[in-house]
């Protein structure tokens, strides 16, 4: 078990209508849905294969049908924007003496364990690591501080949030380590583009 650290997983509850809402305009609700719990299953497939505890944000409230093994660790999102969420995760989990945290979320379908694994070791002598995704937002996010500026003024879901977040990180000096640029899963062409892989491999 890596002491002191900790993988934050930001989820949203899979609820009919309200997950993959883009990809809801092309594929309908019900799709949407199934391959919403698809990319959690994958997700929790990679987590499962790092031995860090792990903490489960879920949006909405905690399922009974949650995650099972004992590194995992069930909380409920707080704040009013997706900023505001995860830095309320962090600075929960910093005050629990945690000294490195990263959060992913559960819509890239190209993260792996080794990726993870990475970033934690990154964490040992970098401030910051970020991972990249194509749609110009980021896929991981990992720290060894609490830095509260990295989660203000953000254009949350757009795709300047990556670019917005690695100008804080130079213009506060901080050092930091840029993972390879992923692809998120958001719209119909994102899946058409990911789906055989995703669904040769994980179904």
């Amino acid at each position: 078990m890596m002491k002191n650290s900790a993988l934050i997983i930001f989820q949203k509850n899979a609820e009919l209508g309200k997950v993959k809402t883009r990809l809801a305009k092309d594929l309908g609700d019900q799709e949407a849905l199934a391959i919403y719990e698809k990319l959690c299953d994958f997700t929790h497939q990679v987590c499962s294969q790092l031995n860090v505890e792990k903490y489960v944000y879920y949006s909405s409230f905690v399922p009974d049908n949650k995650p099972q093994g004992p590194t995992y660790r069930m909380r409920l999102q707080s704040g009013e924007n997706l900023g505001d969420r995860m830095l309320n995760a962090f600075e929960d989990l910093f005050q629990s003496n945690f000294q490195k945290l990263i959060i992913i979320g559960t819509d890239c379908p190209e993260i792996s364990a080794e990726l993870i694994q990475k970033a934690f070791d990154q964490l040992d002598s970098k401030d910051v690591v970020i991972g990249p995704a194509e749609d110009g937002g980021y896929y991981l996010l990992g720290m060894n501080k609490l830095i509260p500026s990295l989660f203000k003024g953000i254009s949350w879901s757009s795709e300047m949030v990556f670019d917005q977040t690695k100008s804080i990180i130079e213009a506060k000096k901080l050092t930091y380590y840029l993972l390879p640029m992923l692809s998120d899963i958001d719209r119909l062409e994102d899946w058409e583009k990911m789906k055989s892989l995703f669904t040769s491999t994980y179904e």
